[in-house]
């Protein structure tokens, strides 16, 4: 009986066990169900949220690729400029402050077509306007407007289309074309001073704001010559139309005695690695002016009665340069000379009068000539700094069209005497730098800023200036300027 009830027992307990197992088997089952429907909700959840956010980058992408490309380049500066004049006297500013800003804008449509431009004001601190009613002839010129200081206005400095191809005709010479306002400024060996990418132009000769086109063919795979190439240029400096509303809009002033200045220019490079550089620019003007009078008499006395700025045109000039630049000095002697540059450039001008004009108080052909020298080093204080100096002659009948250069006592490649420079440019953080530079200008000759004429261009020997005339008190014997910029670049 006791057996019978024992097995009882075990039965029971083995059913009621089973029983328990079956129910904690569904409840588990039901629960795991309940996790994965959850899961399956998030992973739902998280598909639609991805789907967005991709839809989200795309949509970004593509704006991108849709609008323009902007960069930033913001400078304030101070000069400290001072002049020693032919009669002796001196003239200064001890802090002459402005603001320069550029807005750089770029876009490509396809690899074969891009935009450029830039948007550009250089300004006083304080200051408006520097229009005066006896200079404002000269500095009104459109090829210097966004280089000199004057307002807050924004202007076009540059704006630009180029067409770029790798054959030229089923030749494997590549190509571009490029028409607009180009980027015309800050050009070779100036660029190293400046802490720029240089443009195209050689800045010994050239140094203005034009408007115009280029070709430009890229010759290594003609010459087997690493980066030679050839480029024609050719643009517009004045155009001599009727204003607006005028009885003939637009129409040729033939009333006027100035004409259309244009250029033409070709470039040349022989030869382009990265340790050495060699180029050549032959550049012609016609049409170049200068002041009816700048009220002096042939004693130096100035007559007010006799001064009259209005422009008229005198002749045309021819200008060529050609330099060397060497990238590394030796090869492997040190990390120091691997990173020097080295630049020697020659330069010569050619004056070719109108009928009955006058061009740099000659009417006959005049020859002028001159040399830069300079090198750029690394710094000594710092890893990406760059120190430089530089000296460059101009003789008596130089003349440059450097009229937009970056120098507040005048371009001084233009000088017709001796000039000396030294900088020392310096990174502060990233896209953040410091500039101190010096520049003293020598003059032997009078009229190396001014323009093409017998008016504002003459070579006079400053020290054979007497001492007791008018024009002595306005001509400069010697100049200086200490610059200090900080300058932000993104």
């Amino acid at each position: 009986m006791k057996k019978q009830f024992t097995i009882s027992l075990l039965a029971s307990s083995l059913i009621i066990s089973s029983a328990f197992a079956e129910s904690s088997s569904s409840d588990r089952f039901e629960k795991i169900e309940k996790e994965m429907s959850a899961l399956k909700t998030e992973v739902n959840i998280l598909k639609t949220e991805n789907s967005k956010l991709s839809s989200k980058l795309v949509s970004s992408t593509s704006s991108n690729g849709d609008n323009l490309k902007w960069g930033v380049d913001f400078r304030t500066s101070v000069d400290s400029i001072n002049y020693k004049m032919a009669n002796g006297t001196t003239q200064s500013n001890d802090a002459l402050l402005s603001n320069r800003l550029w807005l750089n804008m770029s876009y490509e449509a396809s690899e074969n077509v891009k935009f450029g431009g830039q948007l550009a004001y250089n300004k006083l601190f304080g200051q408006r306007t520097m229009i005066n009613p006896q200079s404002a002839a000269m500095d009104s010129f459109d090829w210097v407007s966004s280089e000199n200081k004057q307002d807050d206005t924004l202007r076009v400095r540059s704006a630009y289309i180029d067409y770029m191809n790798d054959t030229f005709f089923g030749m494997d010479v590549p190509w571009s074309f490029g028409i607009g306002r180009r980027p015309s400024n800050n050009g070779k060996l100036i660029s190293y001073r400046e802490d720029d990418d240089a443009t195209s132009p050689l800045a010994h000769i050239s140094n203005a704001e034009f408007d115009g086109g280029n070709i430009k063919f890229k010759l290594a795979s003609v010459t087997g010559l690493e980066g030679s190439s050839f480029k024609f240029a050719t643009g517009r400096g004045m155009s001599n139309a009727e204003a607006r509303f005028s009885a003939t809009p637009y129409s040729d002033a033939s009333s006027n005695d100035t004409g259309n200045i244009n250029m033409y220019a070709f470039n040349l490079v022989p030869y382009k690695s990265s340790k050495l550089s060699v180029e050549f620019q032959y550049t012609h003007a016609s049409n170049l002016i200068d002041i009816k009078n700048a009220g002096f008499d042939q004693f130096g006395a100035f007559n007010p009665a006799s001064y009259n700025p209005a422009m008229e045109k005198v002749g045309a000039l021819e200008l060529a340069s050609a330099f060397v630049s060497f990238n590394g000095i030796g090869s492997g002697i040190s990390d120091y000379l691997d990173n020097t540059i080295v630049f020697v450039s020659g330069a010569m001008s050619k004056t070719d009068p109108d009928s009955a004009k006058a061009m740099l108080g000659s009417m006959d052909s005049e020859n002028g000539y001159s040399y830069w020298i300079g090198t750029q080093m690394p710094s000594l204080i710092s890893e990406k700094g760059k120190w430089g100096i530089e000296f460059n002659h101009g003789s008596k009948y130089w003349r440059s069209f450097t009229y937009a250069e970056d120098t507040a006592i005048g371009s001084k490649v233009a000088a017709r005497g001796d000039v000396y420079e030294v900088y020392f440019t310096e990174p502060l953080v990233d896209s953040l730098s410091f500039q101190v530079r010096y520049t003293y200008i020598d003059y032997d000759y009078t009229g190396s800023n001014g323009f093409f004429g017998s008016q504002s261009g003459t070579p006079m020997k400053i020290s054979d200036l007497p001492a007791s005339t008018d024009i002595a008190g306005v001509v400069v014997d010697k100049a200086q300027d200490i610059r200090v910029y900080l300058r932000y670049k993104f």
